[in-house]
């Protein structure tokens, strides 16, 4: 459902009137503006029937397709455009955004450098500064010696010890139940497993909307079981050379299995591990193939003791290879917390602060949507607020109710409507196979 009511207006009006395209152009428009992608995809698609090869419409419907992380889709769309000379500008800058995604950091600088050359008017400071090429480096083996701290890859991965365990987490008791079951009895009670044929490893992919704390469960994963954490992000992974990408992800499975027990967490897995139909070049392939034969193995014992986890907003976009058992087999859904679960998340983030007697139940009640990052946030305005006001007073002023409910008051939710709004459309209209069946309580009030 929009929040705005002009949104909501501009939609009744175009639903009233069909056919008027500068209507739904400006609705389209609006929508994305506003952060509705899903909703902004399926206007400017309308919009396009009715003005087919309209680039301004492709541009925006590209837009829509990038802020979704769905890249490929956004390059199939701007295609037609890109191959004929003269195109305009903005949307070299849109297909640069979209390769990018891809990991193809080549293609996406010679497009932005042709756009920005045409017309300066489009650049994009913060693209062009993730475009910056890294300073090529020697063929060196992938990991440096072992060190005191834990064993380090040049890249920056690390194993190391997590010192955050399942009673710095809040609420999700189902979640962490799960967990518990597909990765850490294995490990903590093998005899019993092993009687039913069963080994440590395997892995485990969490998926929901943004803040949620999929981070925070797999680093509690780890601190529960006493095992070696290694926290794997896009960077370490891509490189713009072909087939760096596939030997830093060899590599790190590699320090992972010299380091088990071990939990190998990659967050923002569907950037690594996208549906091959909708990439455009070999090499990104490349990348899923070989993270597929990590996860498999060179044999049934290689990833023993090896925990694979793995967090993304956007698990459609995922390669249903990836689903198989043996490798992601267990998709957990990591729900936006409910009142309880956001006054347990509101106690642990102010257990170290001064306090006076707190109603937390009545500041969760009060950020009905927010996820656990929102939370944080209203704590960290209430803690800044309050700071200054012991200051002004000379003396330590203790945190009260009132300071957390005026902190979010101000605050607003950051992701979890859009992001419900979205996994609506693949419950309803992309779930065959009963993937998604889990989220159908959550999507049933959203419009």
């Amino acid at each position: 459902m929009l929040d705005d009511a002009g949104l909501r207006a501009l939609r009744e009006a175009a639903r009233l009137s069909p056919e008027n395209l500068p209507l739904r152009r400006h609705l389209a428009e609006q929508l994305l503006a506003g952060g509705y992608l899903s909703e902004a995809e399926a206007e400017y698609r309308a919009a396009l029937r009715l003005a087919p090869g309209d680039p301004d419409i492709v541009a925006g419907l590209a837009e829509a397709f990038v802020r979704q992380s769905s890249h490929g889709a956004a390059l199939s769309a701007l295609e037609p455009f890109l191959a004929v000379p003269g195109y305009p500008p903005r949307l070299g800058v849109i297909a640069a955004r979209a390769l990018l995604g891809e990991g193809d950091t080549v293609g996406a600088a010679q497009r932005y450098r042709d756009a920005v050359s045409r017309d300066p008017a489009v650049s994009d400071p913060d693209l062009a500064v993730r475009l910056e090429p890294p300073q090529p480096v020697a063929d060196v083996p992938a990991y440096a010696a072992p060190v005191s701290s834990g064993e380090t890859r040049e890249t920056g991965v690390e194993a190391v010890r997590s010192r955050v365990t399942f009673a710095d987490v809040a609420g999700m008791d189902t979640v962490k139940e799960a967990l518990r079951i597909k990765l850490l009895l294995p490990v903590q009670q093998p005899e019993l497993f092993a009687a039913f044929g069963k080994r440590a490893g395997g892995g485990v992919m969490m998926y929901g909307p943004p803040g949620a704390g999929k981070t925070h469960l797999a680093r509690a994963a780890a601190g529960e079981l006493g095992a070696s954490f290694i926290d794997v992000g896009l960077a370490d992974i891509l490189d713009m050379y072909i087939g760096s990408s596939e030997r830093n992800l060899r590599a790190t499975f590699n320090l992972a299995r010299r380091n088990r027990p071990c939990v190998l967490f990659f967050d923002e897995v569907d950037a690594l591990a996208a549906r091959r139909a909708d990439m455009r070049q070999a090499h990104n392939r490349q990348l899923v193939n070989q993270f597929l034969a990590e996860l498999d193995g060179v044999d049934e014992r290689a990833n023993e003791g090896v925990l694979v986890l793995a967090a993304t907003n956007a698990p459609w976009y995922v390669d249903a290879a990836f689903r198989r058992p043996g490798r992601f087999d267990q998709l957990v859904f990591v729900p936006p917390p409910d009142v309880a679960a956001r006054a347990a998340i509101l106690r642990i983030l102010c257990r170290d602060k001064p306090l006076a007697e707190m109603d937390f139940d009545a500041v969760a009640r009060a950020t009905d949507q927010f996820a656990g990052a929102d939370l944080k946030g209203v704590v960290d305005r209430a803690v800044e607020a309050k700071l200054q006001q012991s200051i002004s007073a000379g003396r330590l002023v203790p945190l009260t109710t009132r300071d957390l409910l005026a902190a979010a008051r101000d605050a607003r939710p950051t992701a979890v409507r859009e992001w419900l709004a979205t996994a609506r459309n693949y419950v309803l209209h992309a779930n065959d196979s009963g993937a998604w069946d889990e989220l159908t309580p959550w999507i049933k009030d959203i419009r």
